[in-house]
């Protein structure tokens, strides 16, 4: 067996993408077609790009139209600023939301079929914490493409990869970056079906693998989503930032924990208790189903706790009702016929017809790997590592802070997908010579030695589900010191225990056992961080929330950066928040102090 975990080959590339999803392909086409030639290299882990997470998104893209007369960047850029609880860096708020509309027009030019009005005109919609006038009423901001906007995503810029000759590594995983010297070489992967270990050399190294929903039991995430990308830094002895900042979308179908997308408040759904009664009035008066989500899922949950949810029969779980009945049928067919399609597939209920139960699901991770305004990967003296990069749901600029609003995900993906490729162009120009074979792996092969020699009676799946329970249950929307500390001792038992978690199967080709422990080893690691980080910040902020603290402080006005070189031995640091805007003293600068933050 040791013989095999060697490395079989190595290969060389101009840009190494450790990610398909879309913001791994936004950042690809763009290099590709300023770089005609050049040599770019993408994992997935999955069977095809198209099965990435980014293909589930289904809201639409929050972008200013500039001859819309009601809105402008200005108000987007407060609205962010605002739904980040004032934990958004303030330059990359700017960069995002003044290049959003450049980006939707990118996709309509290649193809992208947005959702048009009778006048022939983009569609929009307008998502939960999104105004006008600086939170005087909502605003019609999100284009889209019906309820599937990811895909539509995902079908552009994939094609524009394919036709400009990207090279794809399907179900094959990065198990260990290069470093050296403070510079990124490339990556040792996995090819699963082949069982083999390649050495992938590259000038530029970017990860875009997506999010870690699955370290929760409940969530709108897809299978493959175990904080891949965040492990890996982690194990590079790098910090993530934010790892406390975790989104709970208020709407996951029950049952399932599939995402109801916001869309459905945002076309008139209406909340309501086992009264039946309206109770986001009670939350957010002006707002209502329009605050953001993290004020949307605790009003849920306190319902729910108050004795005002409504146990479900089928699965024990309580939740509250989204009423659609009153919609039209032009809007259930038009406009959510794909969330429609999930409440007959998953639950048998007809959303014209009857009320569809839902509660909070792990949504969105705000945190990630900690990078400059430019995809720049920092270290915890906020140094940059030459060569690396991240995009996308693993990495943050920080532009969402500790809330995301809806819409703005998926913008981040094509905007900053865009910007970190105009950063990886001018390296890949400027390295005449790429990496050679001084970067070498250190650890792969005796942690894949440690998953096929164990021996012992422990399963890997059910230490996963005890894992992901634990999360669910103690450091969820509602965080006290004692559940977390809870989870904590809980997590370092599981660590344990999964070195005697052996596998049925010892050889290493098509071997999903073995790729389950290596997920099984991520997600603790990354779970251990979040729960680290959000025992440490002492306050409530966004979506993360503190019964015992549960006053934003500002003793707490920063981000934090978690390393840890052991397990369970988490070393806290912190990175300031930008506030170009408000510094810069400019027109309505006041609007992006520490404001008070009301819906």
């Amino acid at each position: 067996m040791n013989g095999d975990l060697k490395i079989h080959a190595t290969v060389h590339c101009d840009v190494l993408i450790i990610g398909a999803g879309g913001a791994a392909l936004r950042c690809g086409a763009e290099i590709l077609e300023k770089v005609p030639g050049a040599s770019v290299y993408a994992l997935t882990k999955v069977s095809h790009p198209q099965k990435s997470h980014t293909s589930t998104a289904q809201g639409g893209l929050a972008a200013v139209d500039p001859k819309d007369p009601l809105d402008a960047p200005i108000y987007h850029m407060f609205d962010t600023w605002k739904g980040s609880d004032c934990t958004a860096d303030q330059n990359v708020v700017k960069l995002i939301c003044e290049s959003a509309w450049e980006q939707i027009l990118w996709l309509e030019n290649r193809g992208m079929h947005f959702s048009r009005d009778r006048e022939g005109r983009l569609s929009k919609r307008t998502f939960g914490g999104h105004t006008r006038n600086f939170g005087e009423s909502s605003v019609y901001r999100a284009v889209f493409e019906a309820d599937r906007t990811g895909k539509g995503i995902m079908d552009t810029s994939w094609g524009e990869t394919l036709k400009r000759g990207i090279t794809f590594f399907n179900q094959c995983i990065a198990v260990e970056l290069l470093l050296k010297d403070r510079r990124c070489g490339g990556c040792i992967a996995f090819q699963q079906k082949e069982g083999q270990f390649i050495r992938i050399l590259a000038k530029a190294t970017i990860i875009a693998s997506g999010g870690s929903g699955q370290v929760f039991r409940v969530t709108t995430n897809c299978r493959q989503n175990t904080g891949d990308g965040l492990a890996l830094v982690l194990q590079a002895g790098l910090p993530i930032m934010d790892p406390e900042a975790v989104q709970f979308h208020p709407t996951g179908i029950v049952g399932p924990g599939i995402l109801a997308s916001e869309t459905l408040r945002s076309v008139g759904g209406i909340l309501r208790n086992r009264d039946l009664e309206p109770f986001m009035v009670n939350y957010a008066p002006k707002m209502k189903e329009l605050a953001p989500r993290d004020l949307v899922a605790r009003a849920i949950e306190s319902e729910i706790r108050e004795g005002r949810g409504i146990v479900n029969p089928d699965h024990n779980i309580p939740h509250v009702w989204i009423d659609l009945r009153h919609l039209s049928d032009e809007v259930h067919e038009k406009q959510i016929p794909e969330v429609s399609s999930f409440f007959k597939r998953y639950v048998n209920l007809d959303t014209k017809k009857d009320l569809c139960p839902v509660r909070p699901s792990n949504h969105y991770h705000m945190g990630g790997i900690p990078t400059n305004q430019y995809g720049e990967v920092e270290d915890a003296n906020q140094q940059v590592i030459g060569g690396l990069y991240a995009v996308g749901e693993c990495a943050a600029a920080s532009f969402h802070g500790f809330n995301r609003l809806g819409t703005n995900s998926i913008l981040e993906l094509i905007t900053m997908g865009k910007l970190v490729a105009e950063r990886v162009i001018d390296r890949v120009k400027g390295e005449p010579t790429r990496p050679d074979d001084s970067f070498r792996g250190d650890y792969f092969a005796a942690r894949f030695a440690a998953y096929v020699q164990a021996v012992g009676s422990e399963s890997v799946g059910a230490l996963r589900n005890t894992m992901r329970t634990t999360m669910t249950e103690k450091v969820s929307v509602f965080r006290t010191e004692k559940s977390m500390t809870e989870a904590i001792e809980q997590l370092l038992e599981l660590h344990e225990r999964a070195t005697r978690a052996p596998l049925t199967g010892r050889g290493l080709a098509g071997n999903q056992e073995l790729l389950n422990r290596w997920e099984l080893d991520n997600l603790l690691q990354v779970a251990m961080t979040i729960s680290q980080a959000a025992l440490h910040r002492k306050e409530s902020r966004g979506a993360h929330f503190r019964d015992d603290y549960p006053v934003r402080q500002d003793a707490f006005n920063y981000h934090t950066l978690t390393s840890m070189n052991t397990f369970g031995a988490v070393e806290i640091g912190r990175r300031e928040i930008d506030m170009s805007l408000f510094k810069a003293g400019g027109p309505h600068h006041e609007k992006f102090g520490y404001i008070e933050r009301k819906y």
